[in-house]
């Protein structure tokens, strides 16, 4: 190809002549530009960084057009950004002005009811005397280190997670115990029947994390309601302590929901508390993960159930979230 102004062979791959100065892709260049400002113009920001961009393949990387080009590219950089940061705000702003029910969601609501509607069964383990000395002490612990509306928070929501065990247990045709604290440590459910069948074993034993993450549940929509950042508090550290219990070891709840797993379902939660620990960056869900992981090679497996890795898949999901509540 020759310059079309003074006849100079060009080579294959330069972009401008050297004698002259034109610009090889000139006719070329004058539609992009025209191209690109009436998409900014319009407001089409994204489509006129696009053809800025295509225009710079074709300008030499020394030309004084290259150089104003990649300014306005810079300026439109920046304008986005600012375009984007004003819609989010917006956006913050128009879901902080949305009554607290629209806010939290119809899942919550529906959290709160179910909750609600055990109302009494919850009672009946604070009927038991040695139920509520043992909590009492527990509470007692807990207000001096942090105030007493934290450790109320606390000792409900171990209370709450227990009688998920309850529950399953009674529903299992278990007569089991009322719930006792132990100050520093937590509290357990104890029964003299023992579990053969290892799908019943996993439901009574992730049936207390998933009313513990419920009362999480409930207590984020209380905090979003009032605008509480002790109940947001209460949320996040109910999180952390039901994850902590889904370690598949030393008895916790998480050892008795891994037997009736087959190893393909036993390593899709492995990578899904995996996943948790890297989205979310809770460091008790990288434990879980290590344990999960450390279970794989020195555990059996089971011939598979879907209704106890559906369970873990969801509480892995929720806890996680609700461990990571005060950053967000």
């Amino acid at each position: 190809m020759r310059c079309p102004e003074c006849g100079t062979e060009l080579a294959p791959r330069v972009l401008a002549c050297p004698h002259c100065g034109v610009l090889r892709h000139g006719p070329r260049l004058k539609l992009l530009a025209a191209k690109a400002e009436d998409a900014e113009r319009a407001g089409r920001l994204a489509e006129a960084r696009a053809v800025w961009e295509e225009t710079l393949t074709l300008l030499p990387a020394d030309s004084h057009q290259h150089r104003t080009i990649a300014a306005r590219l810079a300026r439109l950089a920046a304008q986005a950004t600012e375009l984007r940061e004003a819609a989010d705000d917006a956006a913050h702003a128009a879901r902080a002005a949305q009554p607290w029910y629209k806010r939290i969601g119809g899942g919550l609501v529906a959290v709160l009811v179910l909750l609600l509607s055990k109302a009494k069964f919850l009672l009946l383990g604070l009927s038991k005397l040695p139920t509520l000395i043992s909590a009492f002490g527990f509470f007692g612990l807990y207000w001096a280190a942090f105030g007493w509306p934290l450790a109320l928070g606390l000792v409900l929501g171990i209370y709450v997670h227990e009688m998920g065990h309850v529950a399953a247990l009674v529903r299992l045709g278990i007569r089991p115990s009322a719930p006792m604290f132990i100050p520093g440590f937590g509290a357990f459910v104890s029964y003299s029947k023992r579990i053969t069948d290892p799908r019943e074993d996993a439901i009574v034993g992730l049936a207390g994390p998933i009313w513990g993450a419920g009362f999480g549940l409930v207590a984020f929509a209380l905090a979003e309601w009032y605008g509480n950042a002790t109940l947001l508090a209460v949320a996040q550290l109910t999180g952390w302590l039901n994850l902590f219990n889904l370690l598949p070891f030393f008895g916790l709840d998480g050892s008795h929901g891994f037997p009736p797993l087959s190893r393909p379902q036993q390593v899709v939660v492995v990578a899904a508390m995996v996943l948790g620990a890297w989205l979310t960056a809770v460091p008790i869900l990288w434990l879980v993960a290590i344990a999960g992981g450390v279970r794989l090679f020195v555990g059996g497996a089971g011939t598979g159930d879907a209704r106890t890795l559906a369970n873990f898949l969801g509480l892995l999901a929720v806890l996680a979230w609700m461990a990571q509540l005060k950053a967000l």
